[in-house]
Formats: C-alpha cells, structure tokens, sequence
C-alpha cells in the first residue's frame, strides 16, 4: 500500500482515473491528489497493476460483510408436553421456514407445576419435532432437562435447504 510498493512502474486502475502505465511517483502524486491510497493488487503481473482507493472504507465494508456473514439467529419455539397433532404442524412449519434461512431453532417444554411428573411425554414431543424435521436438520442439542425446563437445538443441514 502505498510508499510500501517496491515495483518502478505500475498500471493504474480504479474510478474516474485513465487505466494506464505510470511511474509509482507519479501514481502516488494522483492517489494523494485524490486524497486515496495507491493498493496493490496483483504484483505477480508483468507491470504490477494498483487501485486506487479509499483502503480503511473497504476494509470497514470487508469486515461487515463478514460479520453478516457469520451471523446465525437462534429461534425459540415454546411447546407443552400436551401441545395438539395440528398446533405442532403449524409451529414445525414456522421451524421450517426459519431453518431455511439457516438460522438455528430451538423447541423447549416447560413443565409447571405437578406436569414436571410426566417427563416422558415432553421428550417424546421433542423426539416428534426431530423425526418431522428429520430432513433439514442435524441435532445439535439432543432432549436435556435444565431446571424445569427441556429443550433441544437444532440446526439446518448444509446444502438441503432451498428457498421455496
């Protein structure tokens, strides 16, 4: 980047500048006047090809285009241990949708009061929610207790998912 480039002569490329050979003097004098940095692009070139350009705005925009990226939501579904065949259909279908956008889901099962009894039957929901959505997901959690409270976690398989 700019006095670091080692190379006499470079061509020059980027907005609003003729692309052609120049001296790196002259093409450092043209950053500057543009008040830009001169970048190296490709100095594996017969004549080292440069950009110039605004290089901290680029990097800004770099690391939050990865940022974006990186980001996955995780989405909760609340269920019952004695939540109905249709009710689970349609919140499976919300998993769905969200996975699709590879985001991760989570299915938790409170139990209250003497319901915490009836353990069994929480599991078997949440067993019923993997086998439903058995082709777009791996489990990343399987059924574990915290407290009152069971859940599972799962995430979107890589390459099953297509937007509809």
């Amino acid at each position: 980047m700019n006095s670091e480039i080692k190379s006499k002569k470079v061509r020059l490329v980027g907005e609003k500048i003729e692309s052609k050979v120049y001296t790196l003097k002259k093409a450092l004098k043209i950053a500057k006047k543009l008040a830009l940095d001169l970048v190296e692009i490709n100095p594996k070139a017969t004549t080292t090809i440069c950009k110039v350009m605004n290089f901290k705005k680029f990097l800004y925009k770099l690391k939050k285009k990865k940022l974006k990226k990186n980001l996955r939501l995780t989405k909760e579904i609340i269920l019952t241990s004695y939540t109905n065949s249709h009710d689970l259909s349609f919140k499976i279908e919300h998993a769905k949708k969200f996975l699709i956008l590879k985001n991760k889901v989570k299915f938790s099962i409170f139990f209250k009061g003497r319901s915490i009894i009836s353990k069994d039957l929480g599991e078997k929901m949440l067993l019923k929610c993997i086998d439903l959505l058995s082709t777009f997901i791996k489990v990343e959690l399987p059924p574990r207790m915290d407290g009152k409270k069971m859940f599972i976690v799962l995430s979107p398989k890589q390459n099953t998912l297509k937007k509809t």
